[in-house]
């Protein structure tokens, strides 16, 4: 957590427009909302609060996440009423997008899940959160709980940093070098460890932006791969998320691509294709200073790794490209499955654990 910046955060009657720009601008994935103390019941009865540091009088209470796929579910709408006028001029997106921010936490699973850790938690207590399926958590700066390790429910500090999966394994990356104690499990295939998840959804070549939002927020899912069209199969429904089990793979749609769109842009891209729209953002000279300073990719290429690739392979191209998600195919490039951070450091910790009981 050292060299982590200050805390990015929104007000909770801060606009979608303003937290969206607050996202790109600071080139981060979710925000914290802060609210006045004793007006909000937190995320999931969370009570994290920002106390002064020297009288201890509360100051804010974090209520929630808003996240870069919240976002976008509110802005494809919860129901059908996009279907039809969602693409042309009965979409008023200024007024979507001047609503409130607390009014969409909880919209998707993950605005909820709002955790702490105490900053004396070793990293593998650290890695038994993130294993299942927590993201980020805060880490309290001037922690009143010294003593105590793992999750805290409540907290009050003077200030806080996010810590998120990316952190960890980048933290592993340059801690688990050639002659490490974690030679062995990095040189282990993720097929050995358990890493790769068989079920892939995906959307085909013609499924629309809009139509795409929508089923990655019914799966709760930040990403989707992209796959060609059946040529076979007429009835495909390109509005649907489908299986992408042994199709073949031609790029990634991501809740992260929206960071090179401007607001005033939002409207001209949802009847787009995913595909052509992941081409045009690419282009987008916003995104390529964004993506060259995180280190992502800067054209549509898709970020794979094999079964039989190494964990310490598999970490070292989810950290240098800064995906949060590797997609598993074969020598022909068909899908077989994916890895995503969590699933890493879910094994990762597994065989840490086993090495030390052995």
């Amino acid at each position: 957590m050292v060299n982590k910046r200050r805390l990015v955060e929104v007000p909770y009657t801060a606009s979608l427009a303003h937290t969206m720009n607050t996202l790109v601008a600071n080139k981060v994935l979710a925000v914290p909302v802060a609210a006045p103390p004793g007006q909000w019941i937190g995320a999931g009865g969370s009570m994290i609060m920002e106390a002064d540091k020297h009288t201890g009088t509360v100051r804010k209470h974090y209520i929630g996440l808003a996240t870069m796929l919240d976002l976008l579910a509110h802005i494809a709408g919860t129901e059908d009423q996009l279907m039809d006028e969602g693409v042309h001029d009965g979409f008023d997106l200024d007024q979507k997008m001047s609503v409130p921010v607390s009014s969409i936490i909880g919209q998707c699973l993950e605005g909820l899940s709002l955790w702490t850790l105490n900053p004396n938690t070793s990293i593998l207590d650290c890695m038994e959160v993130f294993s299942k399926g927590i993201h980020r958590a805060l880490v309290p700066v001037d922690s009143h709980l010294d003593n105590v390790s793992g999750v805290e429910l409540v907290e009050s500090a003077s200030s806080y940093r996010m810590l998120t999966q990316m952190d960890v394994l980048r933290f592993v990356k340059e801690h688990g070098s050639s002659g490490s104690e974690l030679d062995n499990i990095m040189s282990s295939t993720v097929s050995d460890l358990g890493a790769v998840t068989a079920r892939v959804f995906a959307i085909t070549d013609r499924t629309k932006v809009i139509d795409a939002i929508k089923g990655m927020r019914i799966a709760l899912l930040n990403a989707v791969a992209i796959v060609r069209s059946s040529d076979t199969d007429n009835e495909e429904d390109h509005k649907q998320l489908v299986n992408g089990r042994g199709r073949q793979a031609i790029g990634t749609f991501s809740a992260t691509d929206l960071r090179g769109c401007h607001i005033a842009t939002l409207q001209t891209w949802l009847p787009m294709s995913a595909l052509d729209y992941t081409e045009t953002v690419l282009a987008n000279p916003l995104l390529a200073a964004l993506n060259n300073a995180a280190g992502s990719p800067t054209t549509r290429e898709l970020v794979a790794c094999r079964a039989d690739s190494s964990l310490g392979e598999v970490i070292d191209k989810v950290v240098s490209k800064h995906v949060h998600r590797l997609w598993v195919v074969d020598q022909q490039g068909l899908l077989k499955g994916l890895i995503s951070l969590t699933d890493i450091i879910r094994v990762l910790r597994l065989a840490i654990v086993s090495e030390q009981n052995a």
